[in-house]
């Protein structure tokens, strides 16, 4: 059974730093992109960031600059760092795994696996 678990989210100050992981149990997915994404209360789950299979990067307009996705394939397990918080980052954190090796994914239904979500509150 494929399992995404997110971790390390929580209450932070603006400006302030937090790092999040996913650990993925049940496959390996060093042949697939990972992508982050994120929903805020009543709005869409959007596009954060993505890994490619080869270490590739992406970041949405609003986080480029701020936070930096990374992988270690021998522990299975994807990393978000996120600094210099805003407000307008809270939100519900997801990591989730392409449906396709070798490619990169950017809509929400390019991925088949999804973790549960990690709360990330950044108080003003």
């Amino acid at each position: 059974q494929v399992q995404l678990v997110e971790s390390g989210g929580g209450l932070v100050q603006a400006g302030g730093s937090l790092r999040l992981s996913c650990a993925a149990s049940g496959r390996t997915f060093s042949n697939y992109a990972m992508g982050w994404f994120r929903q805020a209360p009543g709005k869409e789950r959007e596009f954060v960031s993505v890994i490619s299979w080869s270490g590739g990067t992406y970041y949405a307009d609003s986080v480029k600059g701020r936070f930096t996705i990374s992988r270690d394939n021998a522990k299975n397990t994807v990393y978000l760092q996120m600094g210099s918080l805003k407000p307008e980052d809270t939100a519900v954190y997801y990591c989730a795994a392409d449906r396709l090796q070798r490619r990169v994914g950017w809509r929400l239904d390019d991925y088949s696996y999804w973790g549960q979500g990690t709360q990330v509150t950044v108080a003003s």
